[in-house]
C-alpha cells in the first residue's frame, strides 16, 4: 500500500447539495455487474419517479427505475461511462416529479414504514425489498446487493467500508457525516439479513468528523480507524488490515466468513426499507482543477455529466481529461453526454499537466510493481503475457485476482501501462 496525494480538500467540507432534476434522463439498461436488463416500458409511455422501467430474469441482475416523471421519448444506443455505449431509456421530464401512489401505512405517512413494521420484517423480506429497489454496490463495483445479503456460506463478520481511499472523492465522507443515523439503521438491516453479531465500521484516519459521528451515535458496532493509504478500501485489503485474515487466491470474502458493504449501499438499503424508495439517485463528487465550484451533489440517475459540470461551473478552462470515478480506478470519458449511473462516485476534471501521458519505456525488471501489488501478483509478467497474447499464461499468473487498483502503473518508473494490459488479459481469459 502507498500514501497518495489526497486532493480531497476541495470538497471534503462541502455539504451535499441537491441538484435539480434533468430535463431529460438517459437511463442505461446496464448499471450493475451481471445480465443487462430489458425495458418494461415503450416509447410514448408515461412514467413516475421510482417506477420500475427495466429488469431481467437472470440470477445476477438488478431492476432499474425511472429517476424522473415524464414520457419515454426513445429507447436507443447512448454513451455509457463504463461500456462505451449501451441501450438506454430516454425520459423527458414533465417537471412534476410525480411518484407512484403508495398506500398509507400505520405510521400515518405515505410510503414510510413504522418501527414496528420494520422489526417484524424477516431477512427474506428485507432482501426482497432490496432487490425490488434495484440496489447495487455503491462504492463502484455495482454488484447486486440482494445477493451479498444471502451468501452461499455462513458468515460471522460484517465490515462496513467507509475508507473511501481514492484521491479526490468525498461523497462517502459527506454521507457519513450528514446521514450517520440513517447509515446505522441500514447497517442493522444488513446485520439482520446476515445473522451476524460482529460488525465493524472501517474509516480512514483522514475522516475525523465521520469517526466522531459514528462513535457518538453507535453503541452496537465497533468503529475501527485505519491508516489513510491506498488501496485501503479494497475488500481483501480491508479484511487483512482489520481482521488479520487473508482471502485465499481465487476465493471471495464469504469463503472466510466475512461480508463487506459500502456505507452508501447501507444508506440505500435504509431508504428502500424505511422509505420504500428505489435507487434512482446518488451522491457524486464533482471536482478537479478546471472547476470554479467543486461540490458533492445528490444527482438523479441518468443526468448527463455536462449538467453536473455546469452546476459546479463556470469552467476555468476546458478540461484536458474527464474521469468518472477516482483517478486510480476511474475511466476517462470521450463525451460529456454520458449519464450518471448507480456506480458513479465522482466526476473529475483534469488540466493538461495532470492529464499528460508519460512516454512508455522498456521494463527494467525493478520489481516495484510486484512489491506494491496489494494482492501479491506479478504485474510485469502478466503484462508480458498480455503483449504476446498468451492468455492461459496470464491466467496462471493470477490475472483474475487483480483488483485493478492501478498501483502497478503508478509506481512503474518506466511508465508502463500495466493495468490496461491486465484489464485486457482479464477480458480475454473470461
Amino acid at each position: 500500500m502507498v500514501k497518495l496525494e489526497e486532493h480531497k480538500h476541495q470538497t471534503q467540507d462541502k455539504p451535499i447539495e441537491k441538484m435539480p432534476q434533468p430535463a431529460k434522463a438517459y437511463i442505461p439498461l446496464s448499471q450493475h455487474l451481471g445480465k443487462i436488463c430489458s425495458p418494461k416500458v415503450l416509447v410514448g409511455d408515461s412514467v413516475f419517479t421510482g417506477q420500475k422501467i427495466a429488469s431481467s430474469e437472470a440470477a445476477v441482475s438488478a431492476p432499474i427505475h425511472s429517476s424522473i416523471s415524464g414520457k419515454v421519448v426513445a429507447i436507443q444506443e447512448w454513451p455509457h461511462p463504463v461500456l462505451g455505449r449501451c441501450k438506454t431509456i430516454v425520459i423527458e421530464s414533465d417537471g412534476l416529479d410525480r411518484s407512484q401512489v403508495t398506500p398509507r401505512l400505520r405510521s400515518g405517512q405515505a410510503g414510510h414504514k413504522s418501527q414496528e413494521e420494520i422489526i417484524k420484517l424477516t431477512p427474506e423480506q428485507i432482501r426482497n425489498i432490496v432487490f425490488e429497489a434495484g440496489i447495487v454496490g455503491m462504492g463502484g463495483a455495482s454488484f447486486p446487493t440482494h445477493i451479498k445479503l444471502k451468501p452461499p456460506k455462513p458468515v460471522d463478520t460484517l465490515i462496513i467500508n467507509g475508507a473511501e481511499c481514492e484521491p479526490y472523492l468525498t461523497s462517502d465522507y459527506r454521507l457519513m457525516v450528514e446521514k450517520t443515523k440513517e447509515i446505522l439503521l441500514g447497517i442493522e438491516l444488513v446485520a439482520k439479513c446476515l445473522g451476524v453479531k460482529n460488525v465493524y465500521i472501517a474509516v480512514e484516519d483522514n475522516k475525523p468528523e465521520a469517526i466522531k459521528q459514528f462513535k457518538v451515535h453507535s453503541s452496537k458496532f465497533i468503529v475501527k480507524v485505519l491508516r489513510s493509504q491506498y488501496p485501503q478500501g479494497g475488500e481483501k485489503q480491508l479484511i487483512k488490515n482489520l481482521l488479520g485474515k487473508e482471502v485465499p487466491q481465487g476465493k471471495l470474502p464469504f469463503d472466510i466468513g466475512v461480508v463487506v458493504h459500502n456505507v452508501a449501499t447501507c444508506l440505500a438499503i435504509y431508504e428502500a426499507v424505511y422509505l420504500n424508495k428505489p435507487l434512482y439517485e446518488r451522491v457524486v463528487t464533482v471536482t478537479g482543477s478546471r472547476l470554479s465550484n467543486p461540490k458533492n451533489l445528490l444527482v438523479r440517475i441518468g443526468t448527463p455529466i455536462k449538467e453536473l459540470m455546469d452546476f459546479c461551473g463556470p469552467l476555468k478552462e476546458e478540461p484536458a481529461k474527464i474521469v468518472i470515478g477516482g483517478p486510480m480506478m476511474g475511466i476517462a470519458q470521450y463525451t460529456t453526454e454520458v449519464p450518471v449511473i448507480k456506480s458513479t462516485t465522482g466526476v473529475i476534471l483534469f488540466d493538461e499537466k495532470e492529464a499528460k501521458e508519460q512516454e512508455e519505456a522498456f521494463c527494467i525488471r525493478c520489481g516495484a510493481c510486484i512489491r506494491e501489488c496489494p494482492v501479491n501478483l506479478m504485474p510485469c509478467l502478466i503484462n508480458l503475457a498480455s503483449e504476446k497474447e498468451l492468455w492461459m499464461q496470464a491466467k496462471e499468473y493470477g490475472v483474475l485476482d487483480c483488483i485493478e487498483c492501478g498501483l502497478c502503473s503508478y509506481v512503474c518508473p518506466a511508465n508502463r501501462s500495466l493495468v490496461q494490459a491486465i484489464k485486457r488479459a482479464k477480458l480475454e481469459v473470461k
